[in-house]
């Protein structure tokens, strides 16, 4: 394979996000680790459902593009070269849509929030759009429902451009009934995934679409979100990179608007209430320093903070109740069976997991 065909390759078989794979593909190119991939002498072989066998990826090309959708890799005049600030930029992006994604990413900010927003939140995430849209700030987002969705309707009302990342292949409209709206952003704008087409929405892989959502733009604002919410994970990697963060102040007595207020009292954000004081953030304000990562848990509690990532993997694709065998285990985190099987016996004698009558679960 050439070297663009195996990064794309190497694309498809690994997770979004997989430590230490960007390194070691600068050390030894796509290729030479695509190689050690295959054989199992390195990196995390995805296992999960919708991945593309290398040599199938020739002819999956060729069908993406009859059906609009181009793949990037980093030195392609379109990749945004700022994705190579993230500690683990993406190895290639499908792109469907025709903006141009380096240009757009260029002047670009992440608006992002709650799903369960508030009247309050879409008004004030209308207004906002609309004033950066007006000074031609492309909006970035993950085409969920909430704030996401408020956002890049704002910008398509407005004639804006606007950005959808997803946790899942671009082929796919994830939450279904967002269809219409991905759609629509395809034909205006562009929807954007690190996941080769096919691939299904797993848990862990929104977090890693929050990194690259984080990437994409220059800056992020937060504009609804209740303390535990998965936009303050966006929030975390915008500092951690060193980019502009922003914060919506909500009512206080919002459950709500508690992550938001909370990032502005701790002064990790910079409070903005319309579009020209985001654009002024955006255009001369450092970020601030970092923020206290998310629960990864969910609902379901607090994560450990002493796991692996490909723990936190199999972690995160457990049930509370009930219970999964460690080939479904296997699938939802992407890793294979002996992995995924060897990581539940040490969650298990750490006492973050256990046994029960239909598979495997967390241990409340």
């Amino acid at each position: 394979m050439d070297e663009r065909t195996a990064r794309i390759a190497l694309a498809c078989v690994t997770e979004p996000g997989s430590a230490g794979l960007a390194e070691r593909v600068a050390e030894l190119g796509p290729a030479h680790v695509l190689h050690e991939v295959l054989r199992g002498g390195g990196g995390p072989v995805g296992t999960a459902a919708g991945r593309i066998d290398p040599e199938d990826v020739p002819a999956m090309l060729t069908a993406m593009a009859r059906a609009g959708v181009r793949v990037l890799v980093p030195g392609d005049t379109e990749f945004p070269s700022h994705l190579t600030e993230l500690p683990d930029p993406p190895l290639a992006l499908w792109v469907r849509g025709p903006l141009d994604l380096r240009v757009a990413a260029m002047r670009s900010v992440a608006v992002v929030g709650s799903r369960a927003c508030t009247p309050y939140g879409e008004r004030a995430t209308t207004a906002i759009v609309d004033g950066l849209v007006a000074t031609g700030w492309t909006i970035v987002s993950g085409g969920a429902f909430g704030i996401d969705a408020a956002a890049h309707r704002a910008a398509l009302a407005a004639d804006g451009c606007t950005v959808a990342i997803l946790a899942c292949g671009v082929d796919l409209a994830y939450p279904r009934a967002h269809e219409a709206l991905l759609c629509r952003i395809a034909d205006l704008g562009a929807v954007v995934s690190e996941l080769p087409p096919g691939s299904p929405p797993l848990r862990h892989r929104f977090l890693a679409r929050n990194r690259l959502i984080a990437g994409m733009a220059r800056g992020t604002l937060v504009v609804e979100a209740a303390r535990r919410s998965g936009a303050l994970a966006t929030a975390n990697r915008t500092l951690d990179i060193g980019r502009p963060l922003m914060a919506v102040p909500g009512p206080v007595t919002s459950m709500a608007s508690s992550g938001t207020n909370r990032l502005l009292h701790e002064e990790l954000a910079r409070a903005v209430c319309d579009g020209e004081q985001a654009a002024a953030v955006l255009l001369g304000s450092p970020g601030a320093g970092p923020v206290r990562e998310p629960s990864a848990g969910g609902r379901d509690g607090p994560a450990p903070v002493d796991l692996s990532p490909e723990a936190q993997r199999v972690l995160d694709a457990l049930p509370s109740r009930g219970g999964r065998s460690v080939e479904d285990v296997a699938a939802r985190s992407g890793l294979p069976a002996a992995t995924a099987l060897a990581h539940l016996g040490i969650l298990e004698l750490q006492g973050h997991v256990r046994r029960a009558a239909r598979g495997w679960c967390r241990r409340a």
